[in-house]
Parts: structure tokens; C-alpha cells; sequence
């Protein structure tokens, strides 16, 4: 199994945590991995992109040009996943803030109301983690058996009383799928 990634939004949605929490889960599944993050140079509402390669064997190339799977968490990362996005590709989209649909036929589209499930729970800042356990759910890359032990290694001791609700917030993604 290898399962190509790709997490688009904007600064601020925990889309390079995302990519490190994906690869974080699988190095604890004894998978290999690659993780590439890109984000703009502004602190909040810029460019933040991450591919990740999560695979049973050898990983060729770390980069992510056709992913399998990609995640649109704003409306401005759309065109940018769907250009990349390979034939029968997964495509999920949060729903919260991507209005627009896609022009294509030919992948396959999942609506996720990320942004609103997080804030149900309480915080808006939890959409990268509904969104994860959608990713995961849907693309098979992850079991997420140890979660919790790998955010308290991933947050720092001052974060550790999020945990639970992060958790929570990754079990709603994997339910709402």
C-alpha cells in the first residue's frame, strides 16, 4: 500500500501539523514515510500546503506531483488540488469554506463539513484533526490505533489538555465519512 497525499489551505488550519500528525501515526504503524510542508511567509491566512507519502515498502521519490488523495480545507486551494489530483483520485472537501464545486468528473468527491463539526465541539482550530480522521477513514493510509500517544509525544506539556478533544475531533471526521 502506498497512499500519496496532498493537504491544502490556508495559515492558521494546522494543515503542516496535519501532515506531521500523518506521519507521525504512520512511523507508529511501522509504515515508511516522506512529509513536505510549504506555507507562505505571512503568520496567519497565507498559502500552507503539506504532501506526505505514507507506504508498506520503498518510497522512490519523496515527492508528491499526482497525489491519490488530497484534502481542500479553503476554496482558494481548490484548483490547485484538483490540477494535481490523478484520475479515480480522492478529493475532500470542507464544506464550511469551499463553496465551489469541482470541474472534474473523473475523481472521486467527499463533502466534509470540517470547519462546523470542529466548531460544534467547541473550537474552529479542531478542522485539521476532523479532517484527518476523515483522510483517514477514507484512504485506508491510517489505523490511528495510538493516537493519543502519539499527540502527547507531537504537543508539547503545555498543549496536553487539548488532547482529548483533539481526539474527539479526529473520532467525529472518521464517523462523519
Amino acid at each position: 500500500m502506498t497512499e500519496k497525499s496532498f493537504f491544502a489551505g490556508f495559515g492558521g488550519q494546522g494543515i503542516v501539523s496535519l501532515g506531521q500528525i500523518w506521519v507521525y501515526c504512520a512511523m507508529k504503524e511501522g509504515k515508511n514515510v516522506t512529509f513536505f510542508p510549504f506555507y507562505g511567509a505571512e503568520k496567519r491566512g497565507g498559502v500552507a500546503r503539506a504532501s506526505v507519502i505514507v507506504s508498506d515498502g520503498d518510497i522512490a521519490s519523496p515527492l508528491v506531483t499526482t497525489p491519490d488523495s488530497a484534502l481542500v480545507m479553503n476554496g482558494e486551494s481548490l484548483p490547485i488540488c484538483e490540477g494535481i489530483l490523478k484520475d479515480r483520485g480522492l478529493m475532500v472537501i470542507n464544506t464550511s469554506l469551499v463553496k465551489e464545486k469541482p470541474h472534474r468528473d473523473n475523481i472521486k468527491v467527499v463533502e466534509l463539513e470540517a470547519s462546523g463539526l470542529a466548531e460544534k465541539i467547541g473550537n474552529l482550530r479542531f478542522a485539521n484533526m476532523v479532517a484527518l480522521g476523515a483522510m483517514a477513514k477514507l484512504t485506508g493510509a491510517l489505523a490511528l490505533t495510538e493516537i493519543e500517544e502519539i499527540l502527547q509525544n507531537f504537543f508539547s506539556p503545555d498543549k496536553h489538555r487539548f488532547i482529548p478533544k483533539n481526539v474527539e475531533a479526529i473520532r467525529i471526521g472518521f464517523d462523519a465519512v
